[in-house]
């Protein structure tokens, strides 16, 4: 980071980093930390992969199975809490906001660029989190019909970087994501 003191390169920054991990396989924003809120009110927190990095809309997505639990959440409380930590830079991102489930025709373009060994994440039978007999007594066909595309359309976000002395951020869509520093 070039200005530690300038509140639209620590934005950048961290978003540089969102982008990164969309991208690169070993870059910590590649898996993140995605909380919900089951249907009965418990919290509930799962690492998924972050396939896109959006800043002109502040949107973060990710890609999952229809039947999971994660997505029954967001049926029922379709907003959701991200968490990205990067060790080498010391940095975390904290993110929240609004989720848009996506699936069928929607999503078309992006279930052709989903891997061919990837697919089978998206179809287990019986669904994610049913009691099964034994360990293996299940089976995992690619079904294109149980992709969903969960895209995060944030409305905060909330960096703290912990170098030799911390500084953290708030920014909030509300004010157009200006932000202001706030005491780490």
């Amino acid at each position: 980071m070039s200005d530690p003191g300038d509140l639209a390169v620590f934005w950048d920054d961290a978003w540089q980093r969102l982008r990164r991990g969309v991208v690169d396989r070993r870059a910590a924003a590649r898996t993140i930390s995605f909380a919900t809120v089951s249907p009965t009110g418990w919290p509930e927190v799962r690492t998924v992969v972050l396939r896109a990095a959006d800043i002109s809309n502040a949107m973060l997505e990710v890609h999952s199975d229809s039947e999971t639990a994660k997505v029954a959440a967001l049926k029922t409380t379709p907003r959701a809490a991200l968490h990205v930590w990067d060790p080498k830079a010391d940095l975390q991102i904290r993110a929240s906001g609004e989720v848009r489930l996506l699936s069928g025709p929607k999503v078309a373009a992006q279930w052709a660029q989903v891997p061919d060994v990837a697919r089978v994440s998206y179809g287990t039978d019986p669904a994610p989190g049913t009691p099964i007999e034994s360990v293996y007594s299940y089976e995992k066909p690619a079904n294109p019909d149980r992709f969903v595309v969960l895209q995060c359309h944030l409305t905060e976000v909330d960096l703290v970087h912990l170098g030799e002395r911390h500084r953290r951020a708030r920014y909030v869509r509300a004010d157009g994501w200006q932000g202001i520093w706030c005491a780490p």
